[in-house]
């Protein structure tokens, strides 16, 4: 096989942010930043922590309906942004990955089981009351995708396996949702050759380190749009920083399916969160597509792990690809159909990253630095978890702060369930001067569950100093893995950058190392590529680097590489 080469295109991508000035904030629910602020349910087994995952969301009477696995529940919103819980005894809440149709103004549900896959119903999912509708499929599937084509006949996608690929069986709804045909298999793993599907959080696991060998295939979701079927599957272990989507398409949707030009579909390895894997893509009010991911933080527990949004789109030549550059910035909500990403950009930038931080007092093993280091691995945990306790953080110069995003952590928690008495309480204010103080948030009163509570300011502010207090915390002590703040600042734009190389390994194609200058004035970089010219889908961003060994790319594809 002849060396793939890599052409490559330098310039400084400038976001324009004019269009998303405090005078268009339309209201503290206007924007959302990753993870999403949902109410992730404590697990009922050891080690206490939080999960949601493998997300299905459908539309139905003008509401969103959130389904993830483990959650004691459902979330419904009107314009995903906030999110409110359906409390359901009358589905198997603890199963995983929850899939869920509308058919005829009915909406079925169903979940993995090992032994018996029951599909539920209800016609107002807002009640939480649910009956059965089939007692049980033809077989028991895991991770499994309902697809309803536009000529009214529905497909089943699942799979769960190192060993095994993701299969595909018609349904006959009209008959106890009975298989029609015998299931195919549709899609096999090929970590040989596509680099996105190695375990490892930078995809470099090539011999078996774990309970499994292998990369786990799991996760089907199936969209039709224009007459192109784009079947999506997670890889490569839903615990990594690289858990992915990739995509196949068809002309029918049962295959046979070959690998698309854009992979991974969805890809987010670095950031204050990563991931995005196992996800669903629904279409909102206007049209726009949505993926809805499984991000990773698997620190307490493998399975620890949150939600994140990020747009979908497809060009004018059916690509289809999840756009996650800047993806756990906040960014508003489109009130109209997007063209393309250069509608949806960063609303505010980061403003905390490293930036010099104080506290009332600290655990060695989770010290202050972790507040800022935009790493959702890490955190820093107070002596104890009363009223008092306090953060400051220093942006170092007075900066225009429209919102902020603290995301608390659980340090010697021993919660088990879902309760009423499961909420924080603080107060944020902000100073120039870290002696006369005002209000910025008021969260004193608070009795909601607010574990990555994001808050839009209704007006900007200028400040050099914010500081968190404590008020209340739900059990153990005041823990917070990211205080982040997000605005303007008043500096200069950073130097373009300069000798930016790339080298691909020529004994495994699926290896490139980019090098470049560093500028003293950037905070971060962002490289987008794709394997042509002019579709730069994937994204990879970075902080305070000069190389970066991107292990992600299909070994038979040239590449393009911006900075």
């Amino acid at each position: 096989m002849n060396i793939i080469k890599i052409i490559l295109i330098i310039y400084v991508l400038m976001i324009q942010l004019s269009g998303f000035t405090q005078d268009n904030k339309k209201s503290a629910s206007n924007t959302f930043c990753n993870p999403l602020n949902l109410s992730y349910r404590f697990q009922p087994d050891l080690p206490s922590r939080r999960e949601a995952a493998d997300p299905t969301v459908i539309s139905f009477k003008n509401n969103y309906i959130l389904f993830a696995s483990k959650s004691g529940g459902y979330w419904s919103s009107q314009e995903l942004t906030d999110w409110n819980f359906v409390k359901s005894e009358g589905i198997p809440t603890e199963d995983y990955a929850p899939t869920a149709i509308v058919l005829n103004d009915t909406v079925y549900f169903l979940a993995s089981s090992g032994t018996k896959c029951a599909i539920y119903k209800t016609n107002d999912p807002l009640s939480g009351k649910w009956s059965i509708a089939v007692d049980s499929l033809d077989i028991p599937v895991t991770d499994p995708a309902f697809f309803l084509d536009d000529d009214g006949r529905l497909y089943l996608y699942w799979g769960c396996s190192n060993r095994n690929p993701i299969y595909g069986v018609e349904l006959n709804y009209k008959n106890n949702f009975s298989f029609i045909g015998e299931p195919r298999e549709l899609i096999f793993s090929n970590s040989s050759s596509y680099g996105w599907e190695v375990p490892g959080d930078y995809n470099t696991i090539y011999k078996a380190k774990y309970w499994y060998s292998g990369t786990w295939v799991e996760g089907a979701w199936m969209n039709k749009i224009n007459g192109i079927y784009y079947l999506q599957y997670a890889v490569p272990g839903t615990e990594f920083k690289s858990y992915a989507d990739g995509l196949y398409t068809s002309n029918t949707p049962l295959g046979p399916f070959k690998l698309a030009e854009n992979n991974p579909f969805s890809y987010k390895p670095e950031g204050f969160i990563n991931g995005a894997g196992h996800s669903s893509t629904f279409q909102d009010k206007y049209g726009n597509y949505w993926h809805i991911s499984t991000m990773s933080i698997s620190v307490k527990h493998q399975f620890e792990r949150r939600l994140g949004l990020f747009p979908a789109f497809v060009d004018k030549d059916g690509i289809f690809y999840t756009y996650t550059s800047f993806g756990d910035f906040p960014h508003i909500v489109p009130q109209k159909k997007m063209e393309g990403p250069d509608e949806y950009q960063p609303a505010d930038m980061l403003l905390s990253y490293n930036k010099p931080v104080e506290v009332s007092s600290s655990l060695p093993e989770h010290p202050k630095g972790n507040i800022t280091d935009e790493n959702i691995r890490e955190y820093w945990s107070a002596e104890t978890g009363s009223k008092g306790e306090w953060v400051i953080v220093d942006l170092l110069n007075s900066c225009k702060v429209n919102s902020v995003q603290v995301n608390f952590a659980e340090e010697g928690c021993k919660l088990f369930s879902r309760s009423d008495s499961i909420y924080h309480q603080y107060l944020i204010e902000y100073s120039n001067d870290k002696k006369t103080w005002e209000k910025l948030v008021d969260k004193t009163i608070n009795r909601t569950d607010i574990p990555h509570d994001y808050v839009e300011l209704q007006a900007s502010v200028n400040a050099r100093y914010i500081r968190l207090t404590n008020y209340h915390v739900p059990d153990g002590k005041l823990a917070i893995s990211g205080l982040r703040v997000f605005g303007k600042g008043n500096g200069k734009l950073p130097q373009n950058v300069s000798s930016f190389t790339a080298l691909r390994d020529a004994a495994d194609a699926r290896h490139v190392t980019l090098t470049w200058h560093k500028s003293s004035d950037a905070t971060g970089y962002n490289i987008r590529y794709g394997s042509k010219l002019n579709k730069l889908y994937l994204n990879y961003q970075v902080f305070n680097t000069d190389t970066l060994t991107i292990n992600s790319l299909n070994k038979l594809e040239d590449y393009y590489f911006t900075i």
